[in-house]
């Protein structure tokens, strides 16, 4: 991700307001990320941080459902890496509502397309959620 990016900038501070606990803070930031994104790319990143910190599971469904989308009218290559944890993040809110089907769909397509991670500690995480994520459908 481009660290220049205003969008950027501030999910990257929430990010680090959510390392210290500061849950609220950084959820206002993300909400700030979102009013200000100005194209899809931005309200993919933006949609993404702001699902994180919803009360309530629907809400997470719309707003990942939102990043999705978004990423989905990126046309070049920005958002590749991004769909591993798109998609983990549409299946876990799908099974957090009870919607096996759908929770293990979108799982396997997170798992189809972990070959876009980078190496190292994110791209380990979100390997290690999939998997642990298949097995519960097992």
């Amino acid at each position: 991700m481009d660290r220049n990016n205003p969008i950027v900038r501030l999910c990257v501070q929430g990010m680090e307001l959510e390392a210290c606990g500061r849950f609220d803070d950084a959820a206002q930031l993300f909400l700030n990320a979102w009013s200000q994104s100005t194209n899809d790319f931005e309200r993919c990143i933006a949609a993404h941080y702001v699902a994180r910190h919803q009360k309530n599971p629907v809400d997470t469904l719309l707003w990942n459902q939102r990043s999705l989308n978004h990423a989905n009218a990126v046309f070049d290559d920005r958002v590749g890496g991004f769909y591993p944890s798109l998609y983990l993040n549409m299946g876990r809110a799908h099974e957090d509502l009870g919607n096996r089907e759908d929770a293990e769909r979108f799982y396997a397509m997170a798992a189809s397309v972990l070959d876009s991670l980078p190496e190292g500690r994110y791209g380990n995480g979100v390997r290690d959620a999939v998997e642990k994520a298949l097995l519960r459908f097992l």
